[in-house]
């Protein structure tokens, strides 16, 4: 655990990943996993990008995916479950039956998976929705008994989504991403947005490097619920860590009364 109840060591593992090839992109992770590790400020939290096992091979997801996603499951709940560390497994292209979903996996300090996201919006601009399946459900979760709410990359242009795991009692939203050039402008608009509108830390893990023609620039932000950004990556792979304090959401919430003052009734 962090030094208090209230506070959580995270680390964003803001990492390259090599197209259409899962061993090579298992093998960077794990490195960057037993780095995050070692750091004197052990983390609480680790969470890394969007379909980091084979990033965007569309045109080869079903013989690249994961099938019921068991190679990320052995890797993922041993690593959590050695070090006593939540993992917020970025998301994953995962097969089931003959179906191909973008979809996050959860795991607490025993290894134990508490919770799964399949993206609910599909990217039309990759063309997603030709080669995958949308989600049916949203991501809300527990963390050591913390609530939280998880989203992937293009879902942050949906502020419903976002609101609705806030009124679910989500005090933390983590966001694994592919988000390209040259949209950094929206990238950190949004996620500050989500940060001040729900009153909530807002932690996003961006991929960097190349993907055919498409760059993709980094960033990996983690913002208070004030929506001041507290961390922030480069455009180069590395391992952007930062302390939270929980105890801010609610003093952030009762100084300004977001929640009560709402007039669903009118819209």
């Amino acid at each position: 655990m962090a030094n208090k109840a209230n506070q959580w060591n995270i680390a964003l593992l803001q990492m390259d990943i090599a197209i259409g090839e899962p061993d090579l992109n298992y093998a960077v992770l794990e490195g960057l996993l037993e780095q995050a590790i070692k750091a004197e400020a052990k983390p609480d939290v680790v969470m890394f990008p969007e379909m980091w096992n084979t990033g965007y091979a569309l045109d080869r997801i079903h013989e690249l995916a994961d099938v019921d996603g068991e190679r990320t499951h052995a890797l993922l709940s041993s690593f959590a479950r050695e070090h006593g560390v939540n993992v917020i497994g970025g998301s994953i292209a995962e097969k089931k039956g003959d179906q191909i979903f973008n979809t996050i996996y959860v795991y607490n300090r025993e290894g134990i998976k508490v919770a799964e996201y399949s993206k609910i919006h599909l990217f039309r601009l990759m063309e997603e929705e030709k080669y995958l399946q949308e989600g049916s459900h949203i991501g809300q979760f527990e963390l050591d008994g913390i609530p939280c709410g998880m989203m992937i990359c293009y879902d942050i242009r949906f502020p419903e989504l976002s609101r609705k795991l806030a009124l679910g009692g989500a005090q933390i939203l983590f966001v694994p991403a592919e988000w390209p050039n040259p949209r950094l402008h929206h990238w950190r608009t949004l996620l500050m947005a989500r940060a001040i509108e729900n009153q909530m830390f807002v932690m996003s893990c961006n991929r960097v490097g190349t993907s055919g023609t498409t760059e993709f620039f980094g960033h990996s932000m983690a913002i208070d619920p004030w929506g001041e950004i507290i961390a922030e990556g480069t455009e180069a792979e590395q391992i952007i860590r930062t302390q939270i304090d929980l105890e801010l959401v609610q003093q952030v919430r009762s100084r300004i009364a977001v929640f009560e003052d709402r007039r669903p009734s009118l819209y």
